[in-house]
């Protein structure tokens, strides 16, 4: 890997990693397995590409990127949500998540629900609260964000052609479809919202 690219990908880990600190609440507050189980998905590893990708693109328009970085953190909630529900019995029912037990295994299958539930809710109050944007700019990010995880043509509609995709066989563009959808947490609708 390019030493720049190392460098700019593990800062901003540090940086994301830190902020989610912040933004999710400690394990001791009430109910404590509900907050415990939360941060025990989000600090499970990972590279943190969607927030990176989300800082690099801030820095083509602005030099101080400081500004991004709750952002980045809620796109990275948000990843962290599909995850925990992307493991669970009725999905792909898997019991290890980045070398450790998946979220339902560790505490069980109704706190991972929650779970999912709940870093996704966050992510959309962090938004929704984020400094050093006008509220007209935080809709269209609300916006945004929404659509690209949604229903429709999101990472949604791609968590469901990979649940119909096991129950009858597999071509390439179905696989396409399906891997581009379910990696829209991180990207932007190119054609207008309706």
């Amino acid at each position: 890997m390019n030493p720049e690219l190392a460098a700019f990908l593990e800062g901003s880990g540090r940086r994301i990693d830190s902020v989610l600190e912040e933004l999710l609440p400690s394990d001791q507050t009430p109910p404590q397995e509900i907050h415990r189980a939360m941060r025990y998905s989000v600090f499970a590893g990972g590279k943190r590409l969607r927030p990176a990708l989300c800082i690099a693109g801030f820095s083509l328009f602005r030099e101080e990127t400081g500004p991004i970085i709750p952002i980045a953190a809620a796109i990275e909630m948000a990843h962290t949500y599909s995850l925990v529900h992307d493991d669970l019995p009725a999905m792909d029912d898997d019991d290890f998540r980045r070398g450790r037990a998946s979220c339902h295994k560790q505490f069980d299958e109704a706190t991972a629900i929650l779970t999912g539930d709940a870093l996704l809710t966050r992510s959309f109050e962090v938004i929704s609260r984020c400094p050093g944007f006008s509220a007209e700019r935080l809709i269209q990010v609300l916006s945004r964000f929404s659509h690209a995880l949604g229903s429709r043509d999101g990472m949604i509609a791609g968590q469901v052609m990979d649940i119909q995709a096991e129950r009858r066989a597999r071509d390439d563009l179905n696989v396409e479809s399906m891997c581009s959808w379910k990696s829209r947490s991180a990207a932007v609708p190119q054609k207008p919202i309706k």
